[in-house]
């Protein structure tokens, strides 16, 4: 009976030489091959139409981040102006009231001159 022989450093070695020369011809062939070709040129497409999908929705949120701070600043400067023109009122407001008072103060004061003066 023969018993299992161990190979030797010279065996082991070409061995690994030709596991290595095999895979390096299935790589090649593989490479070789026009379907492979083909799958990689259409996702090489695909990958350019993410991207330029990609690009207009940045695009787009940039666009849309404008606007939205444009109206932001339009809205200030809205809320700006009413506040003045509401500081304005208050302050029309005021000048009549104290027009009012003063009438009022002027007419007490020109009756009470004048019950005096008939006295």
């Amino acid at each position: 009976m023969a018993g299992f022989k161990q190979p030797d450093f010279i065996e082991r070695q070409k061995a690994a030489a030709k596991a290595r020369q095999d895979a390096l011809e299935k790589f090649r062939a593989k490479a070789a091959d026009p379907a492979l070709a083909e799958r990689l040129s259409a996702r090489t497409a695909l990958a350019a139409e993410r991207n330029a999908v990609k690009t207009s929705r940045e695009r787009e949120r940039a666009e849309q981040k404008a606007r939205e701070a444009e109206r932001a600043q339009q809205a200030e400067r809205d809320a700006a102006i009413a506040a003045e023109r509401a500081k304005v009122e208050i302050a029309e407001r005021e000048l009549a009231l104290q027009a009012e008072q003063k009438a009022a103060r002027d007419a007490r004061y020109a009756a009470r001159k004048s019950r005096s003066k008939r006295r």
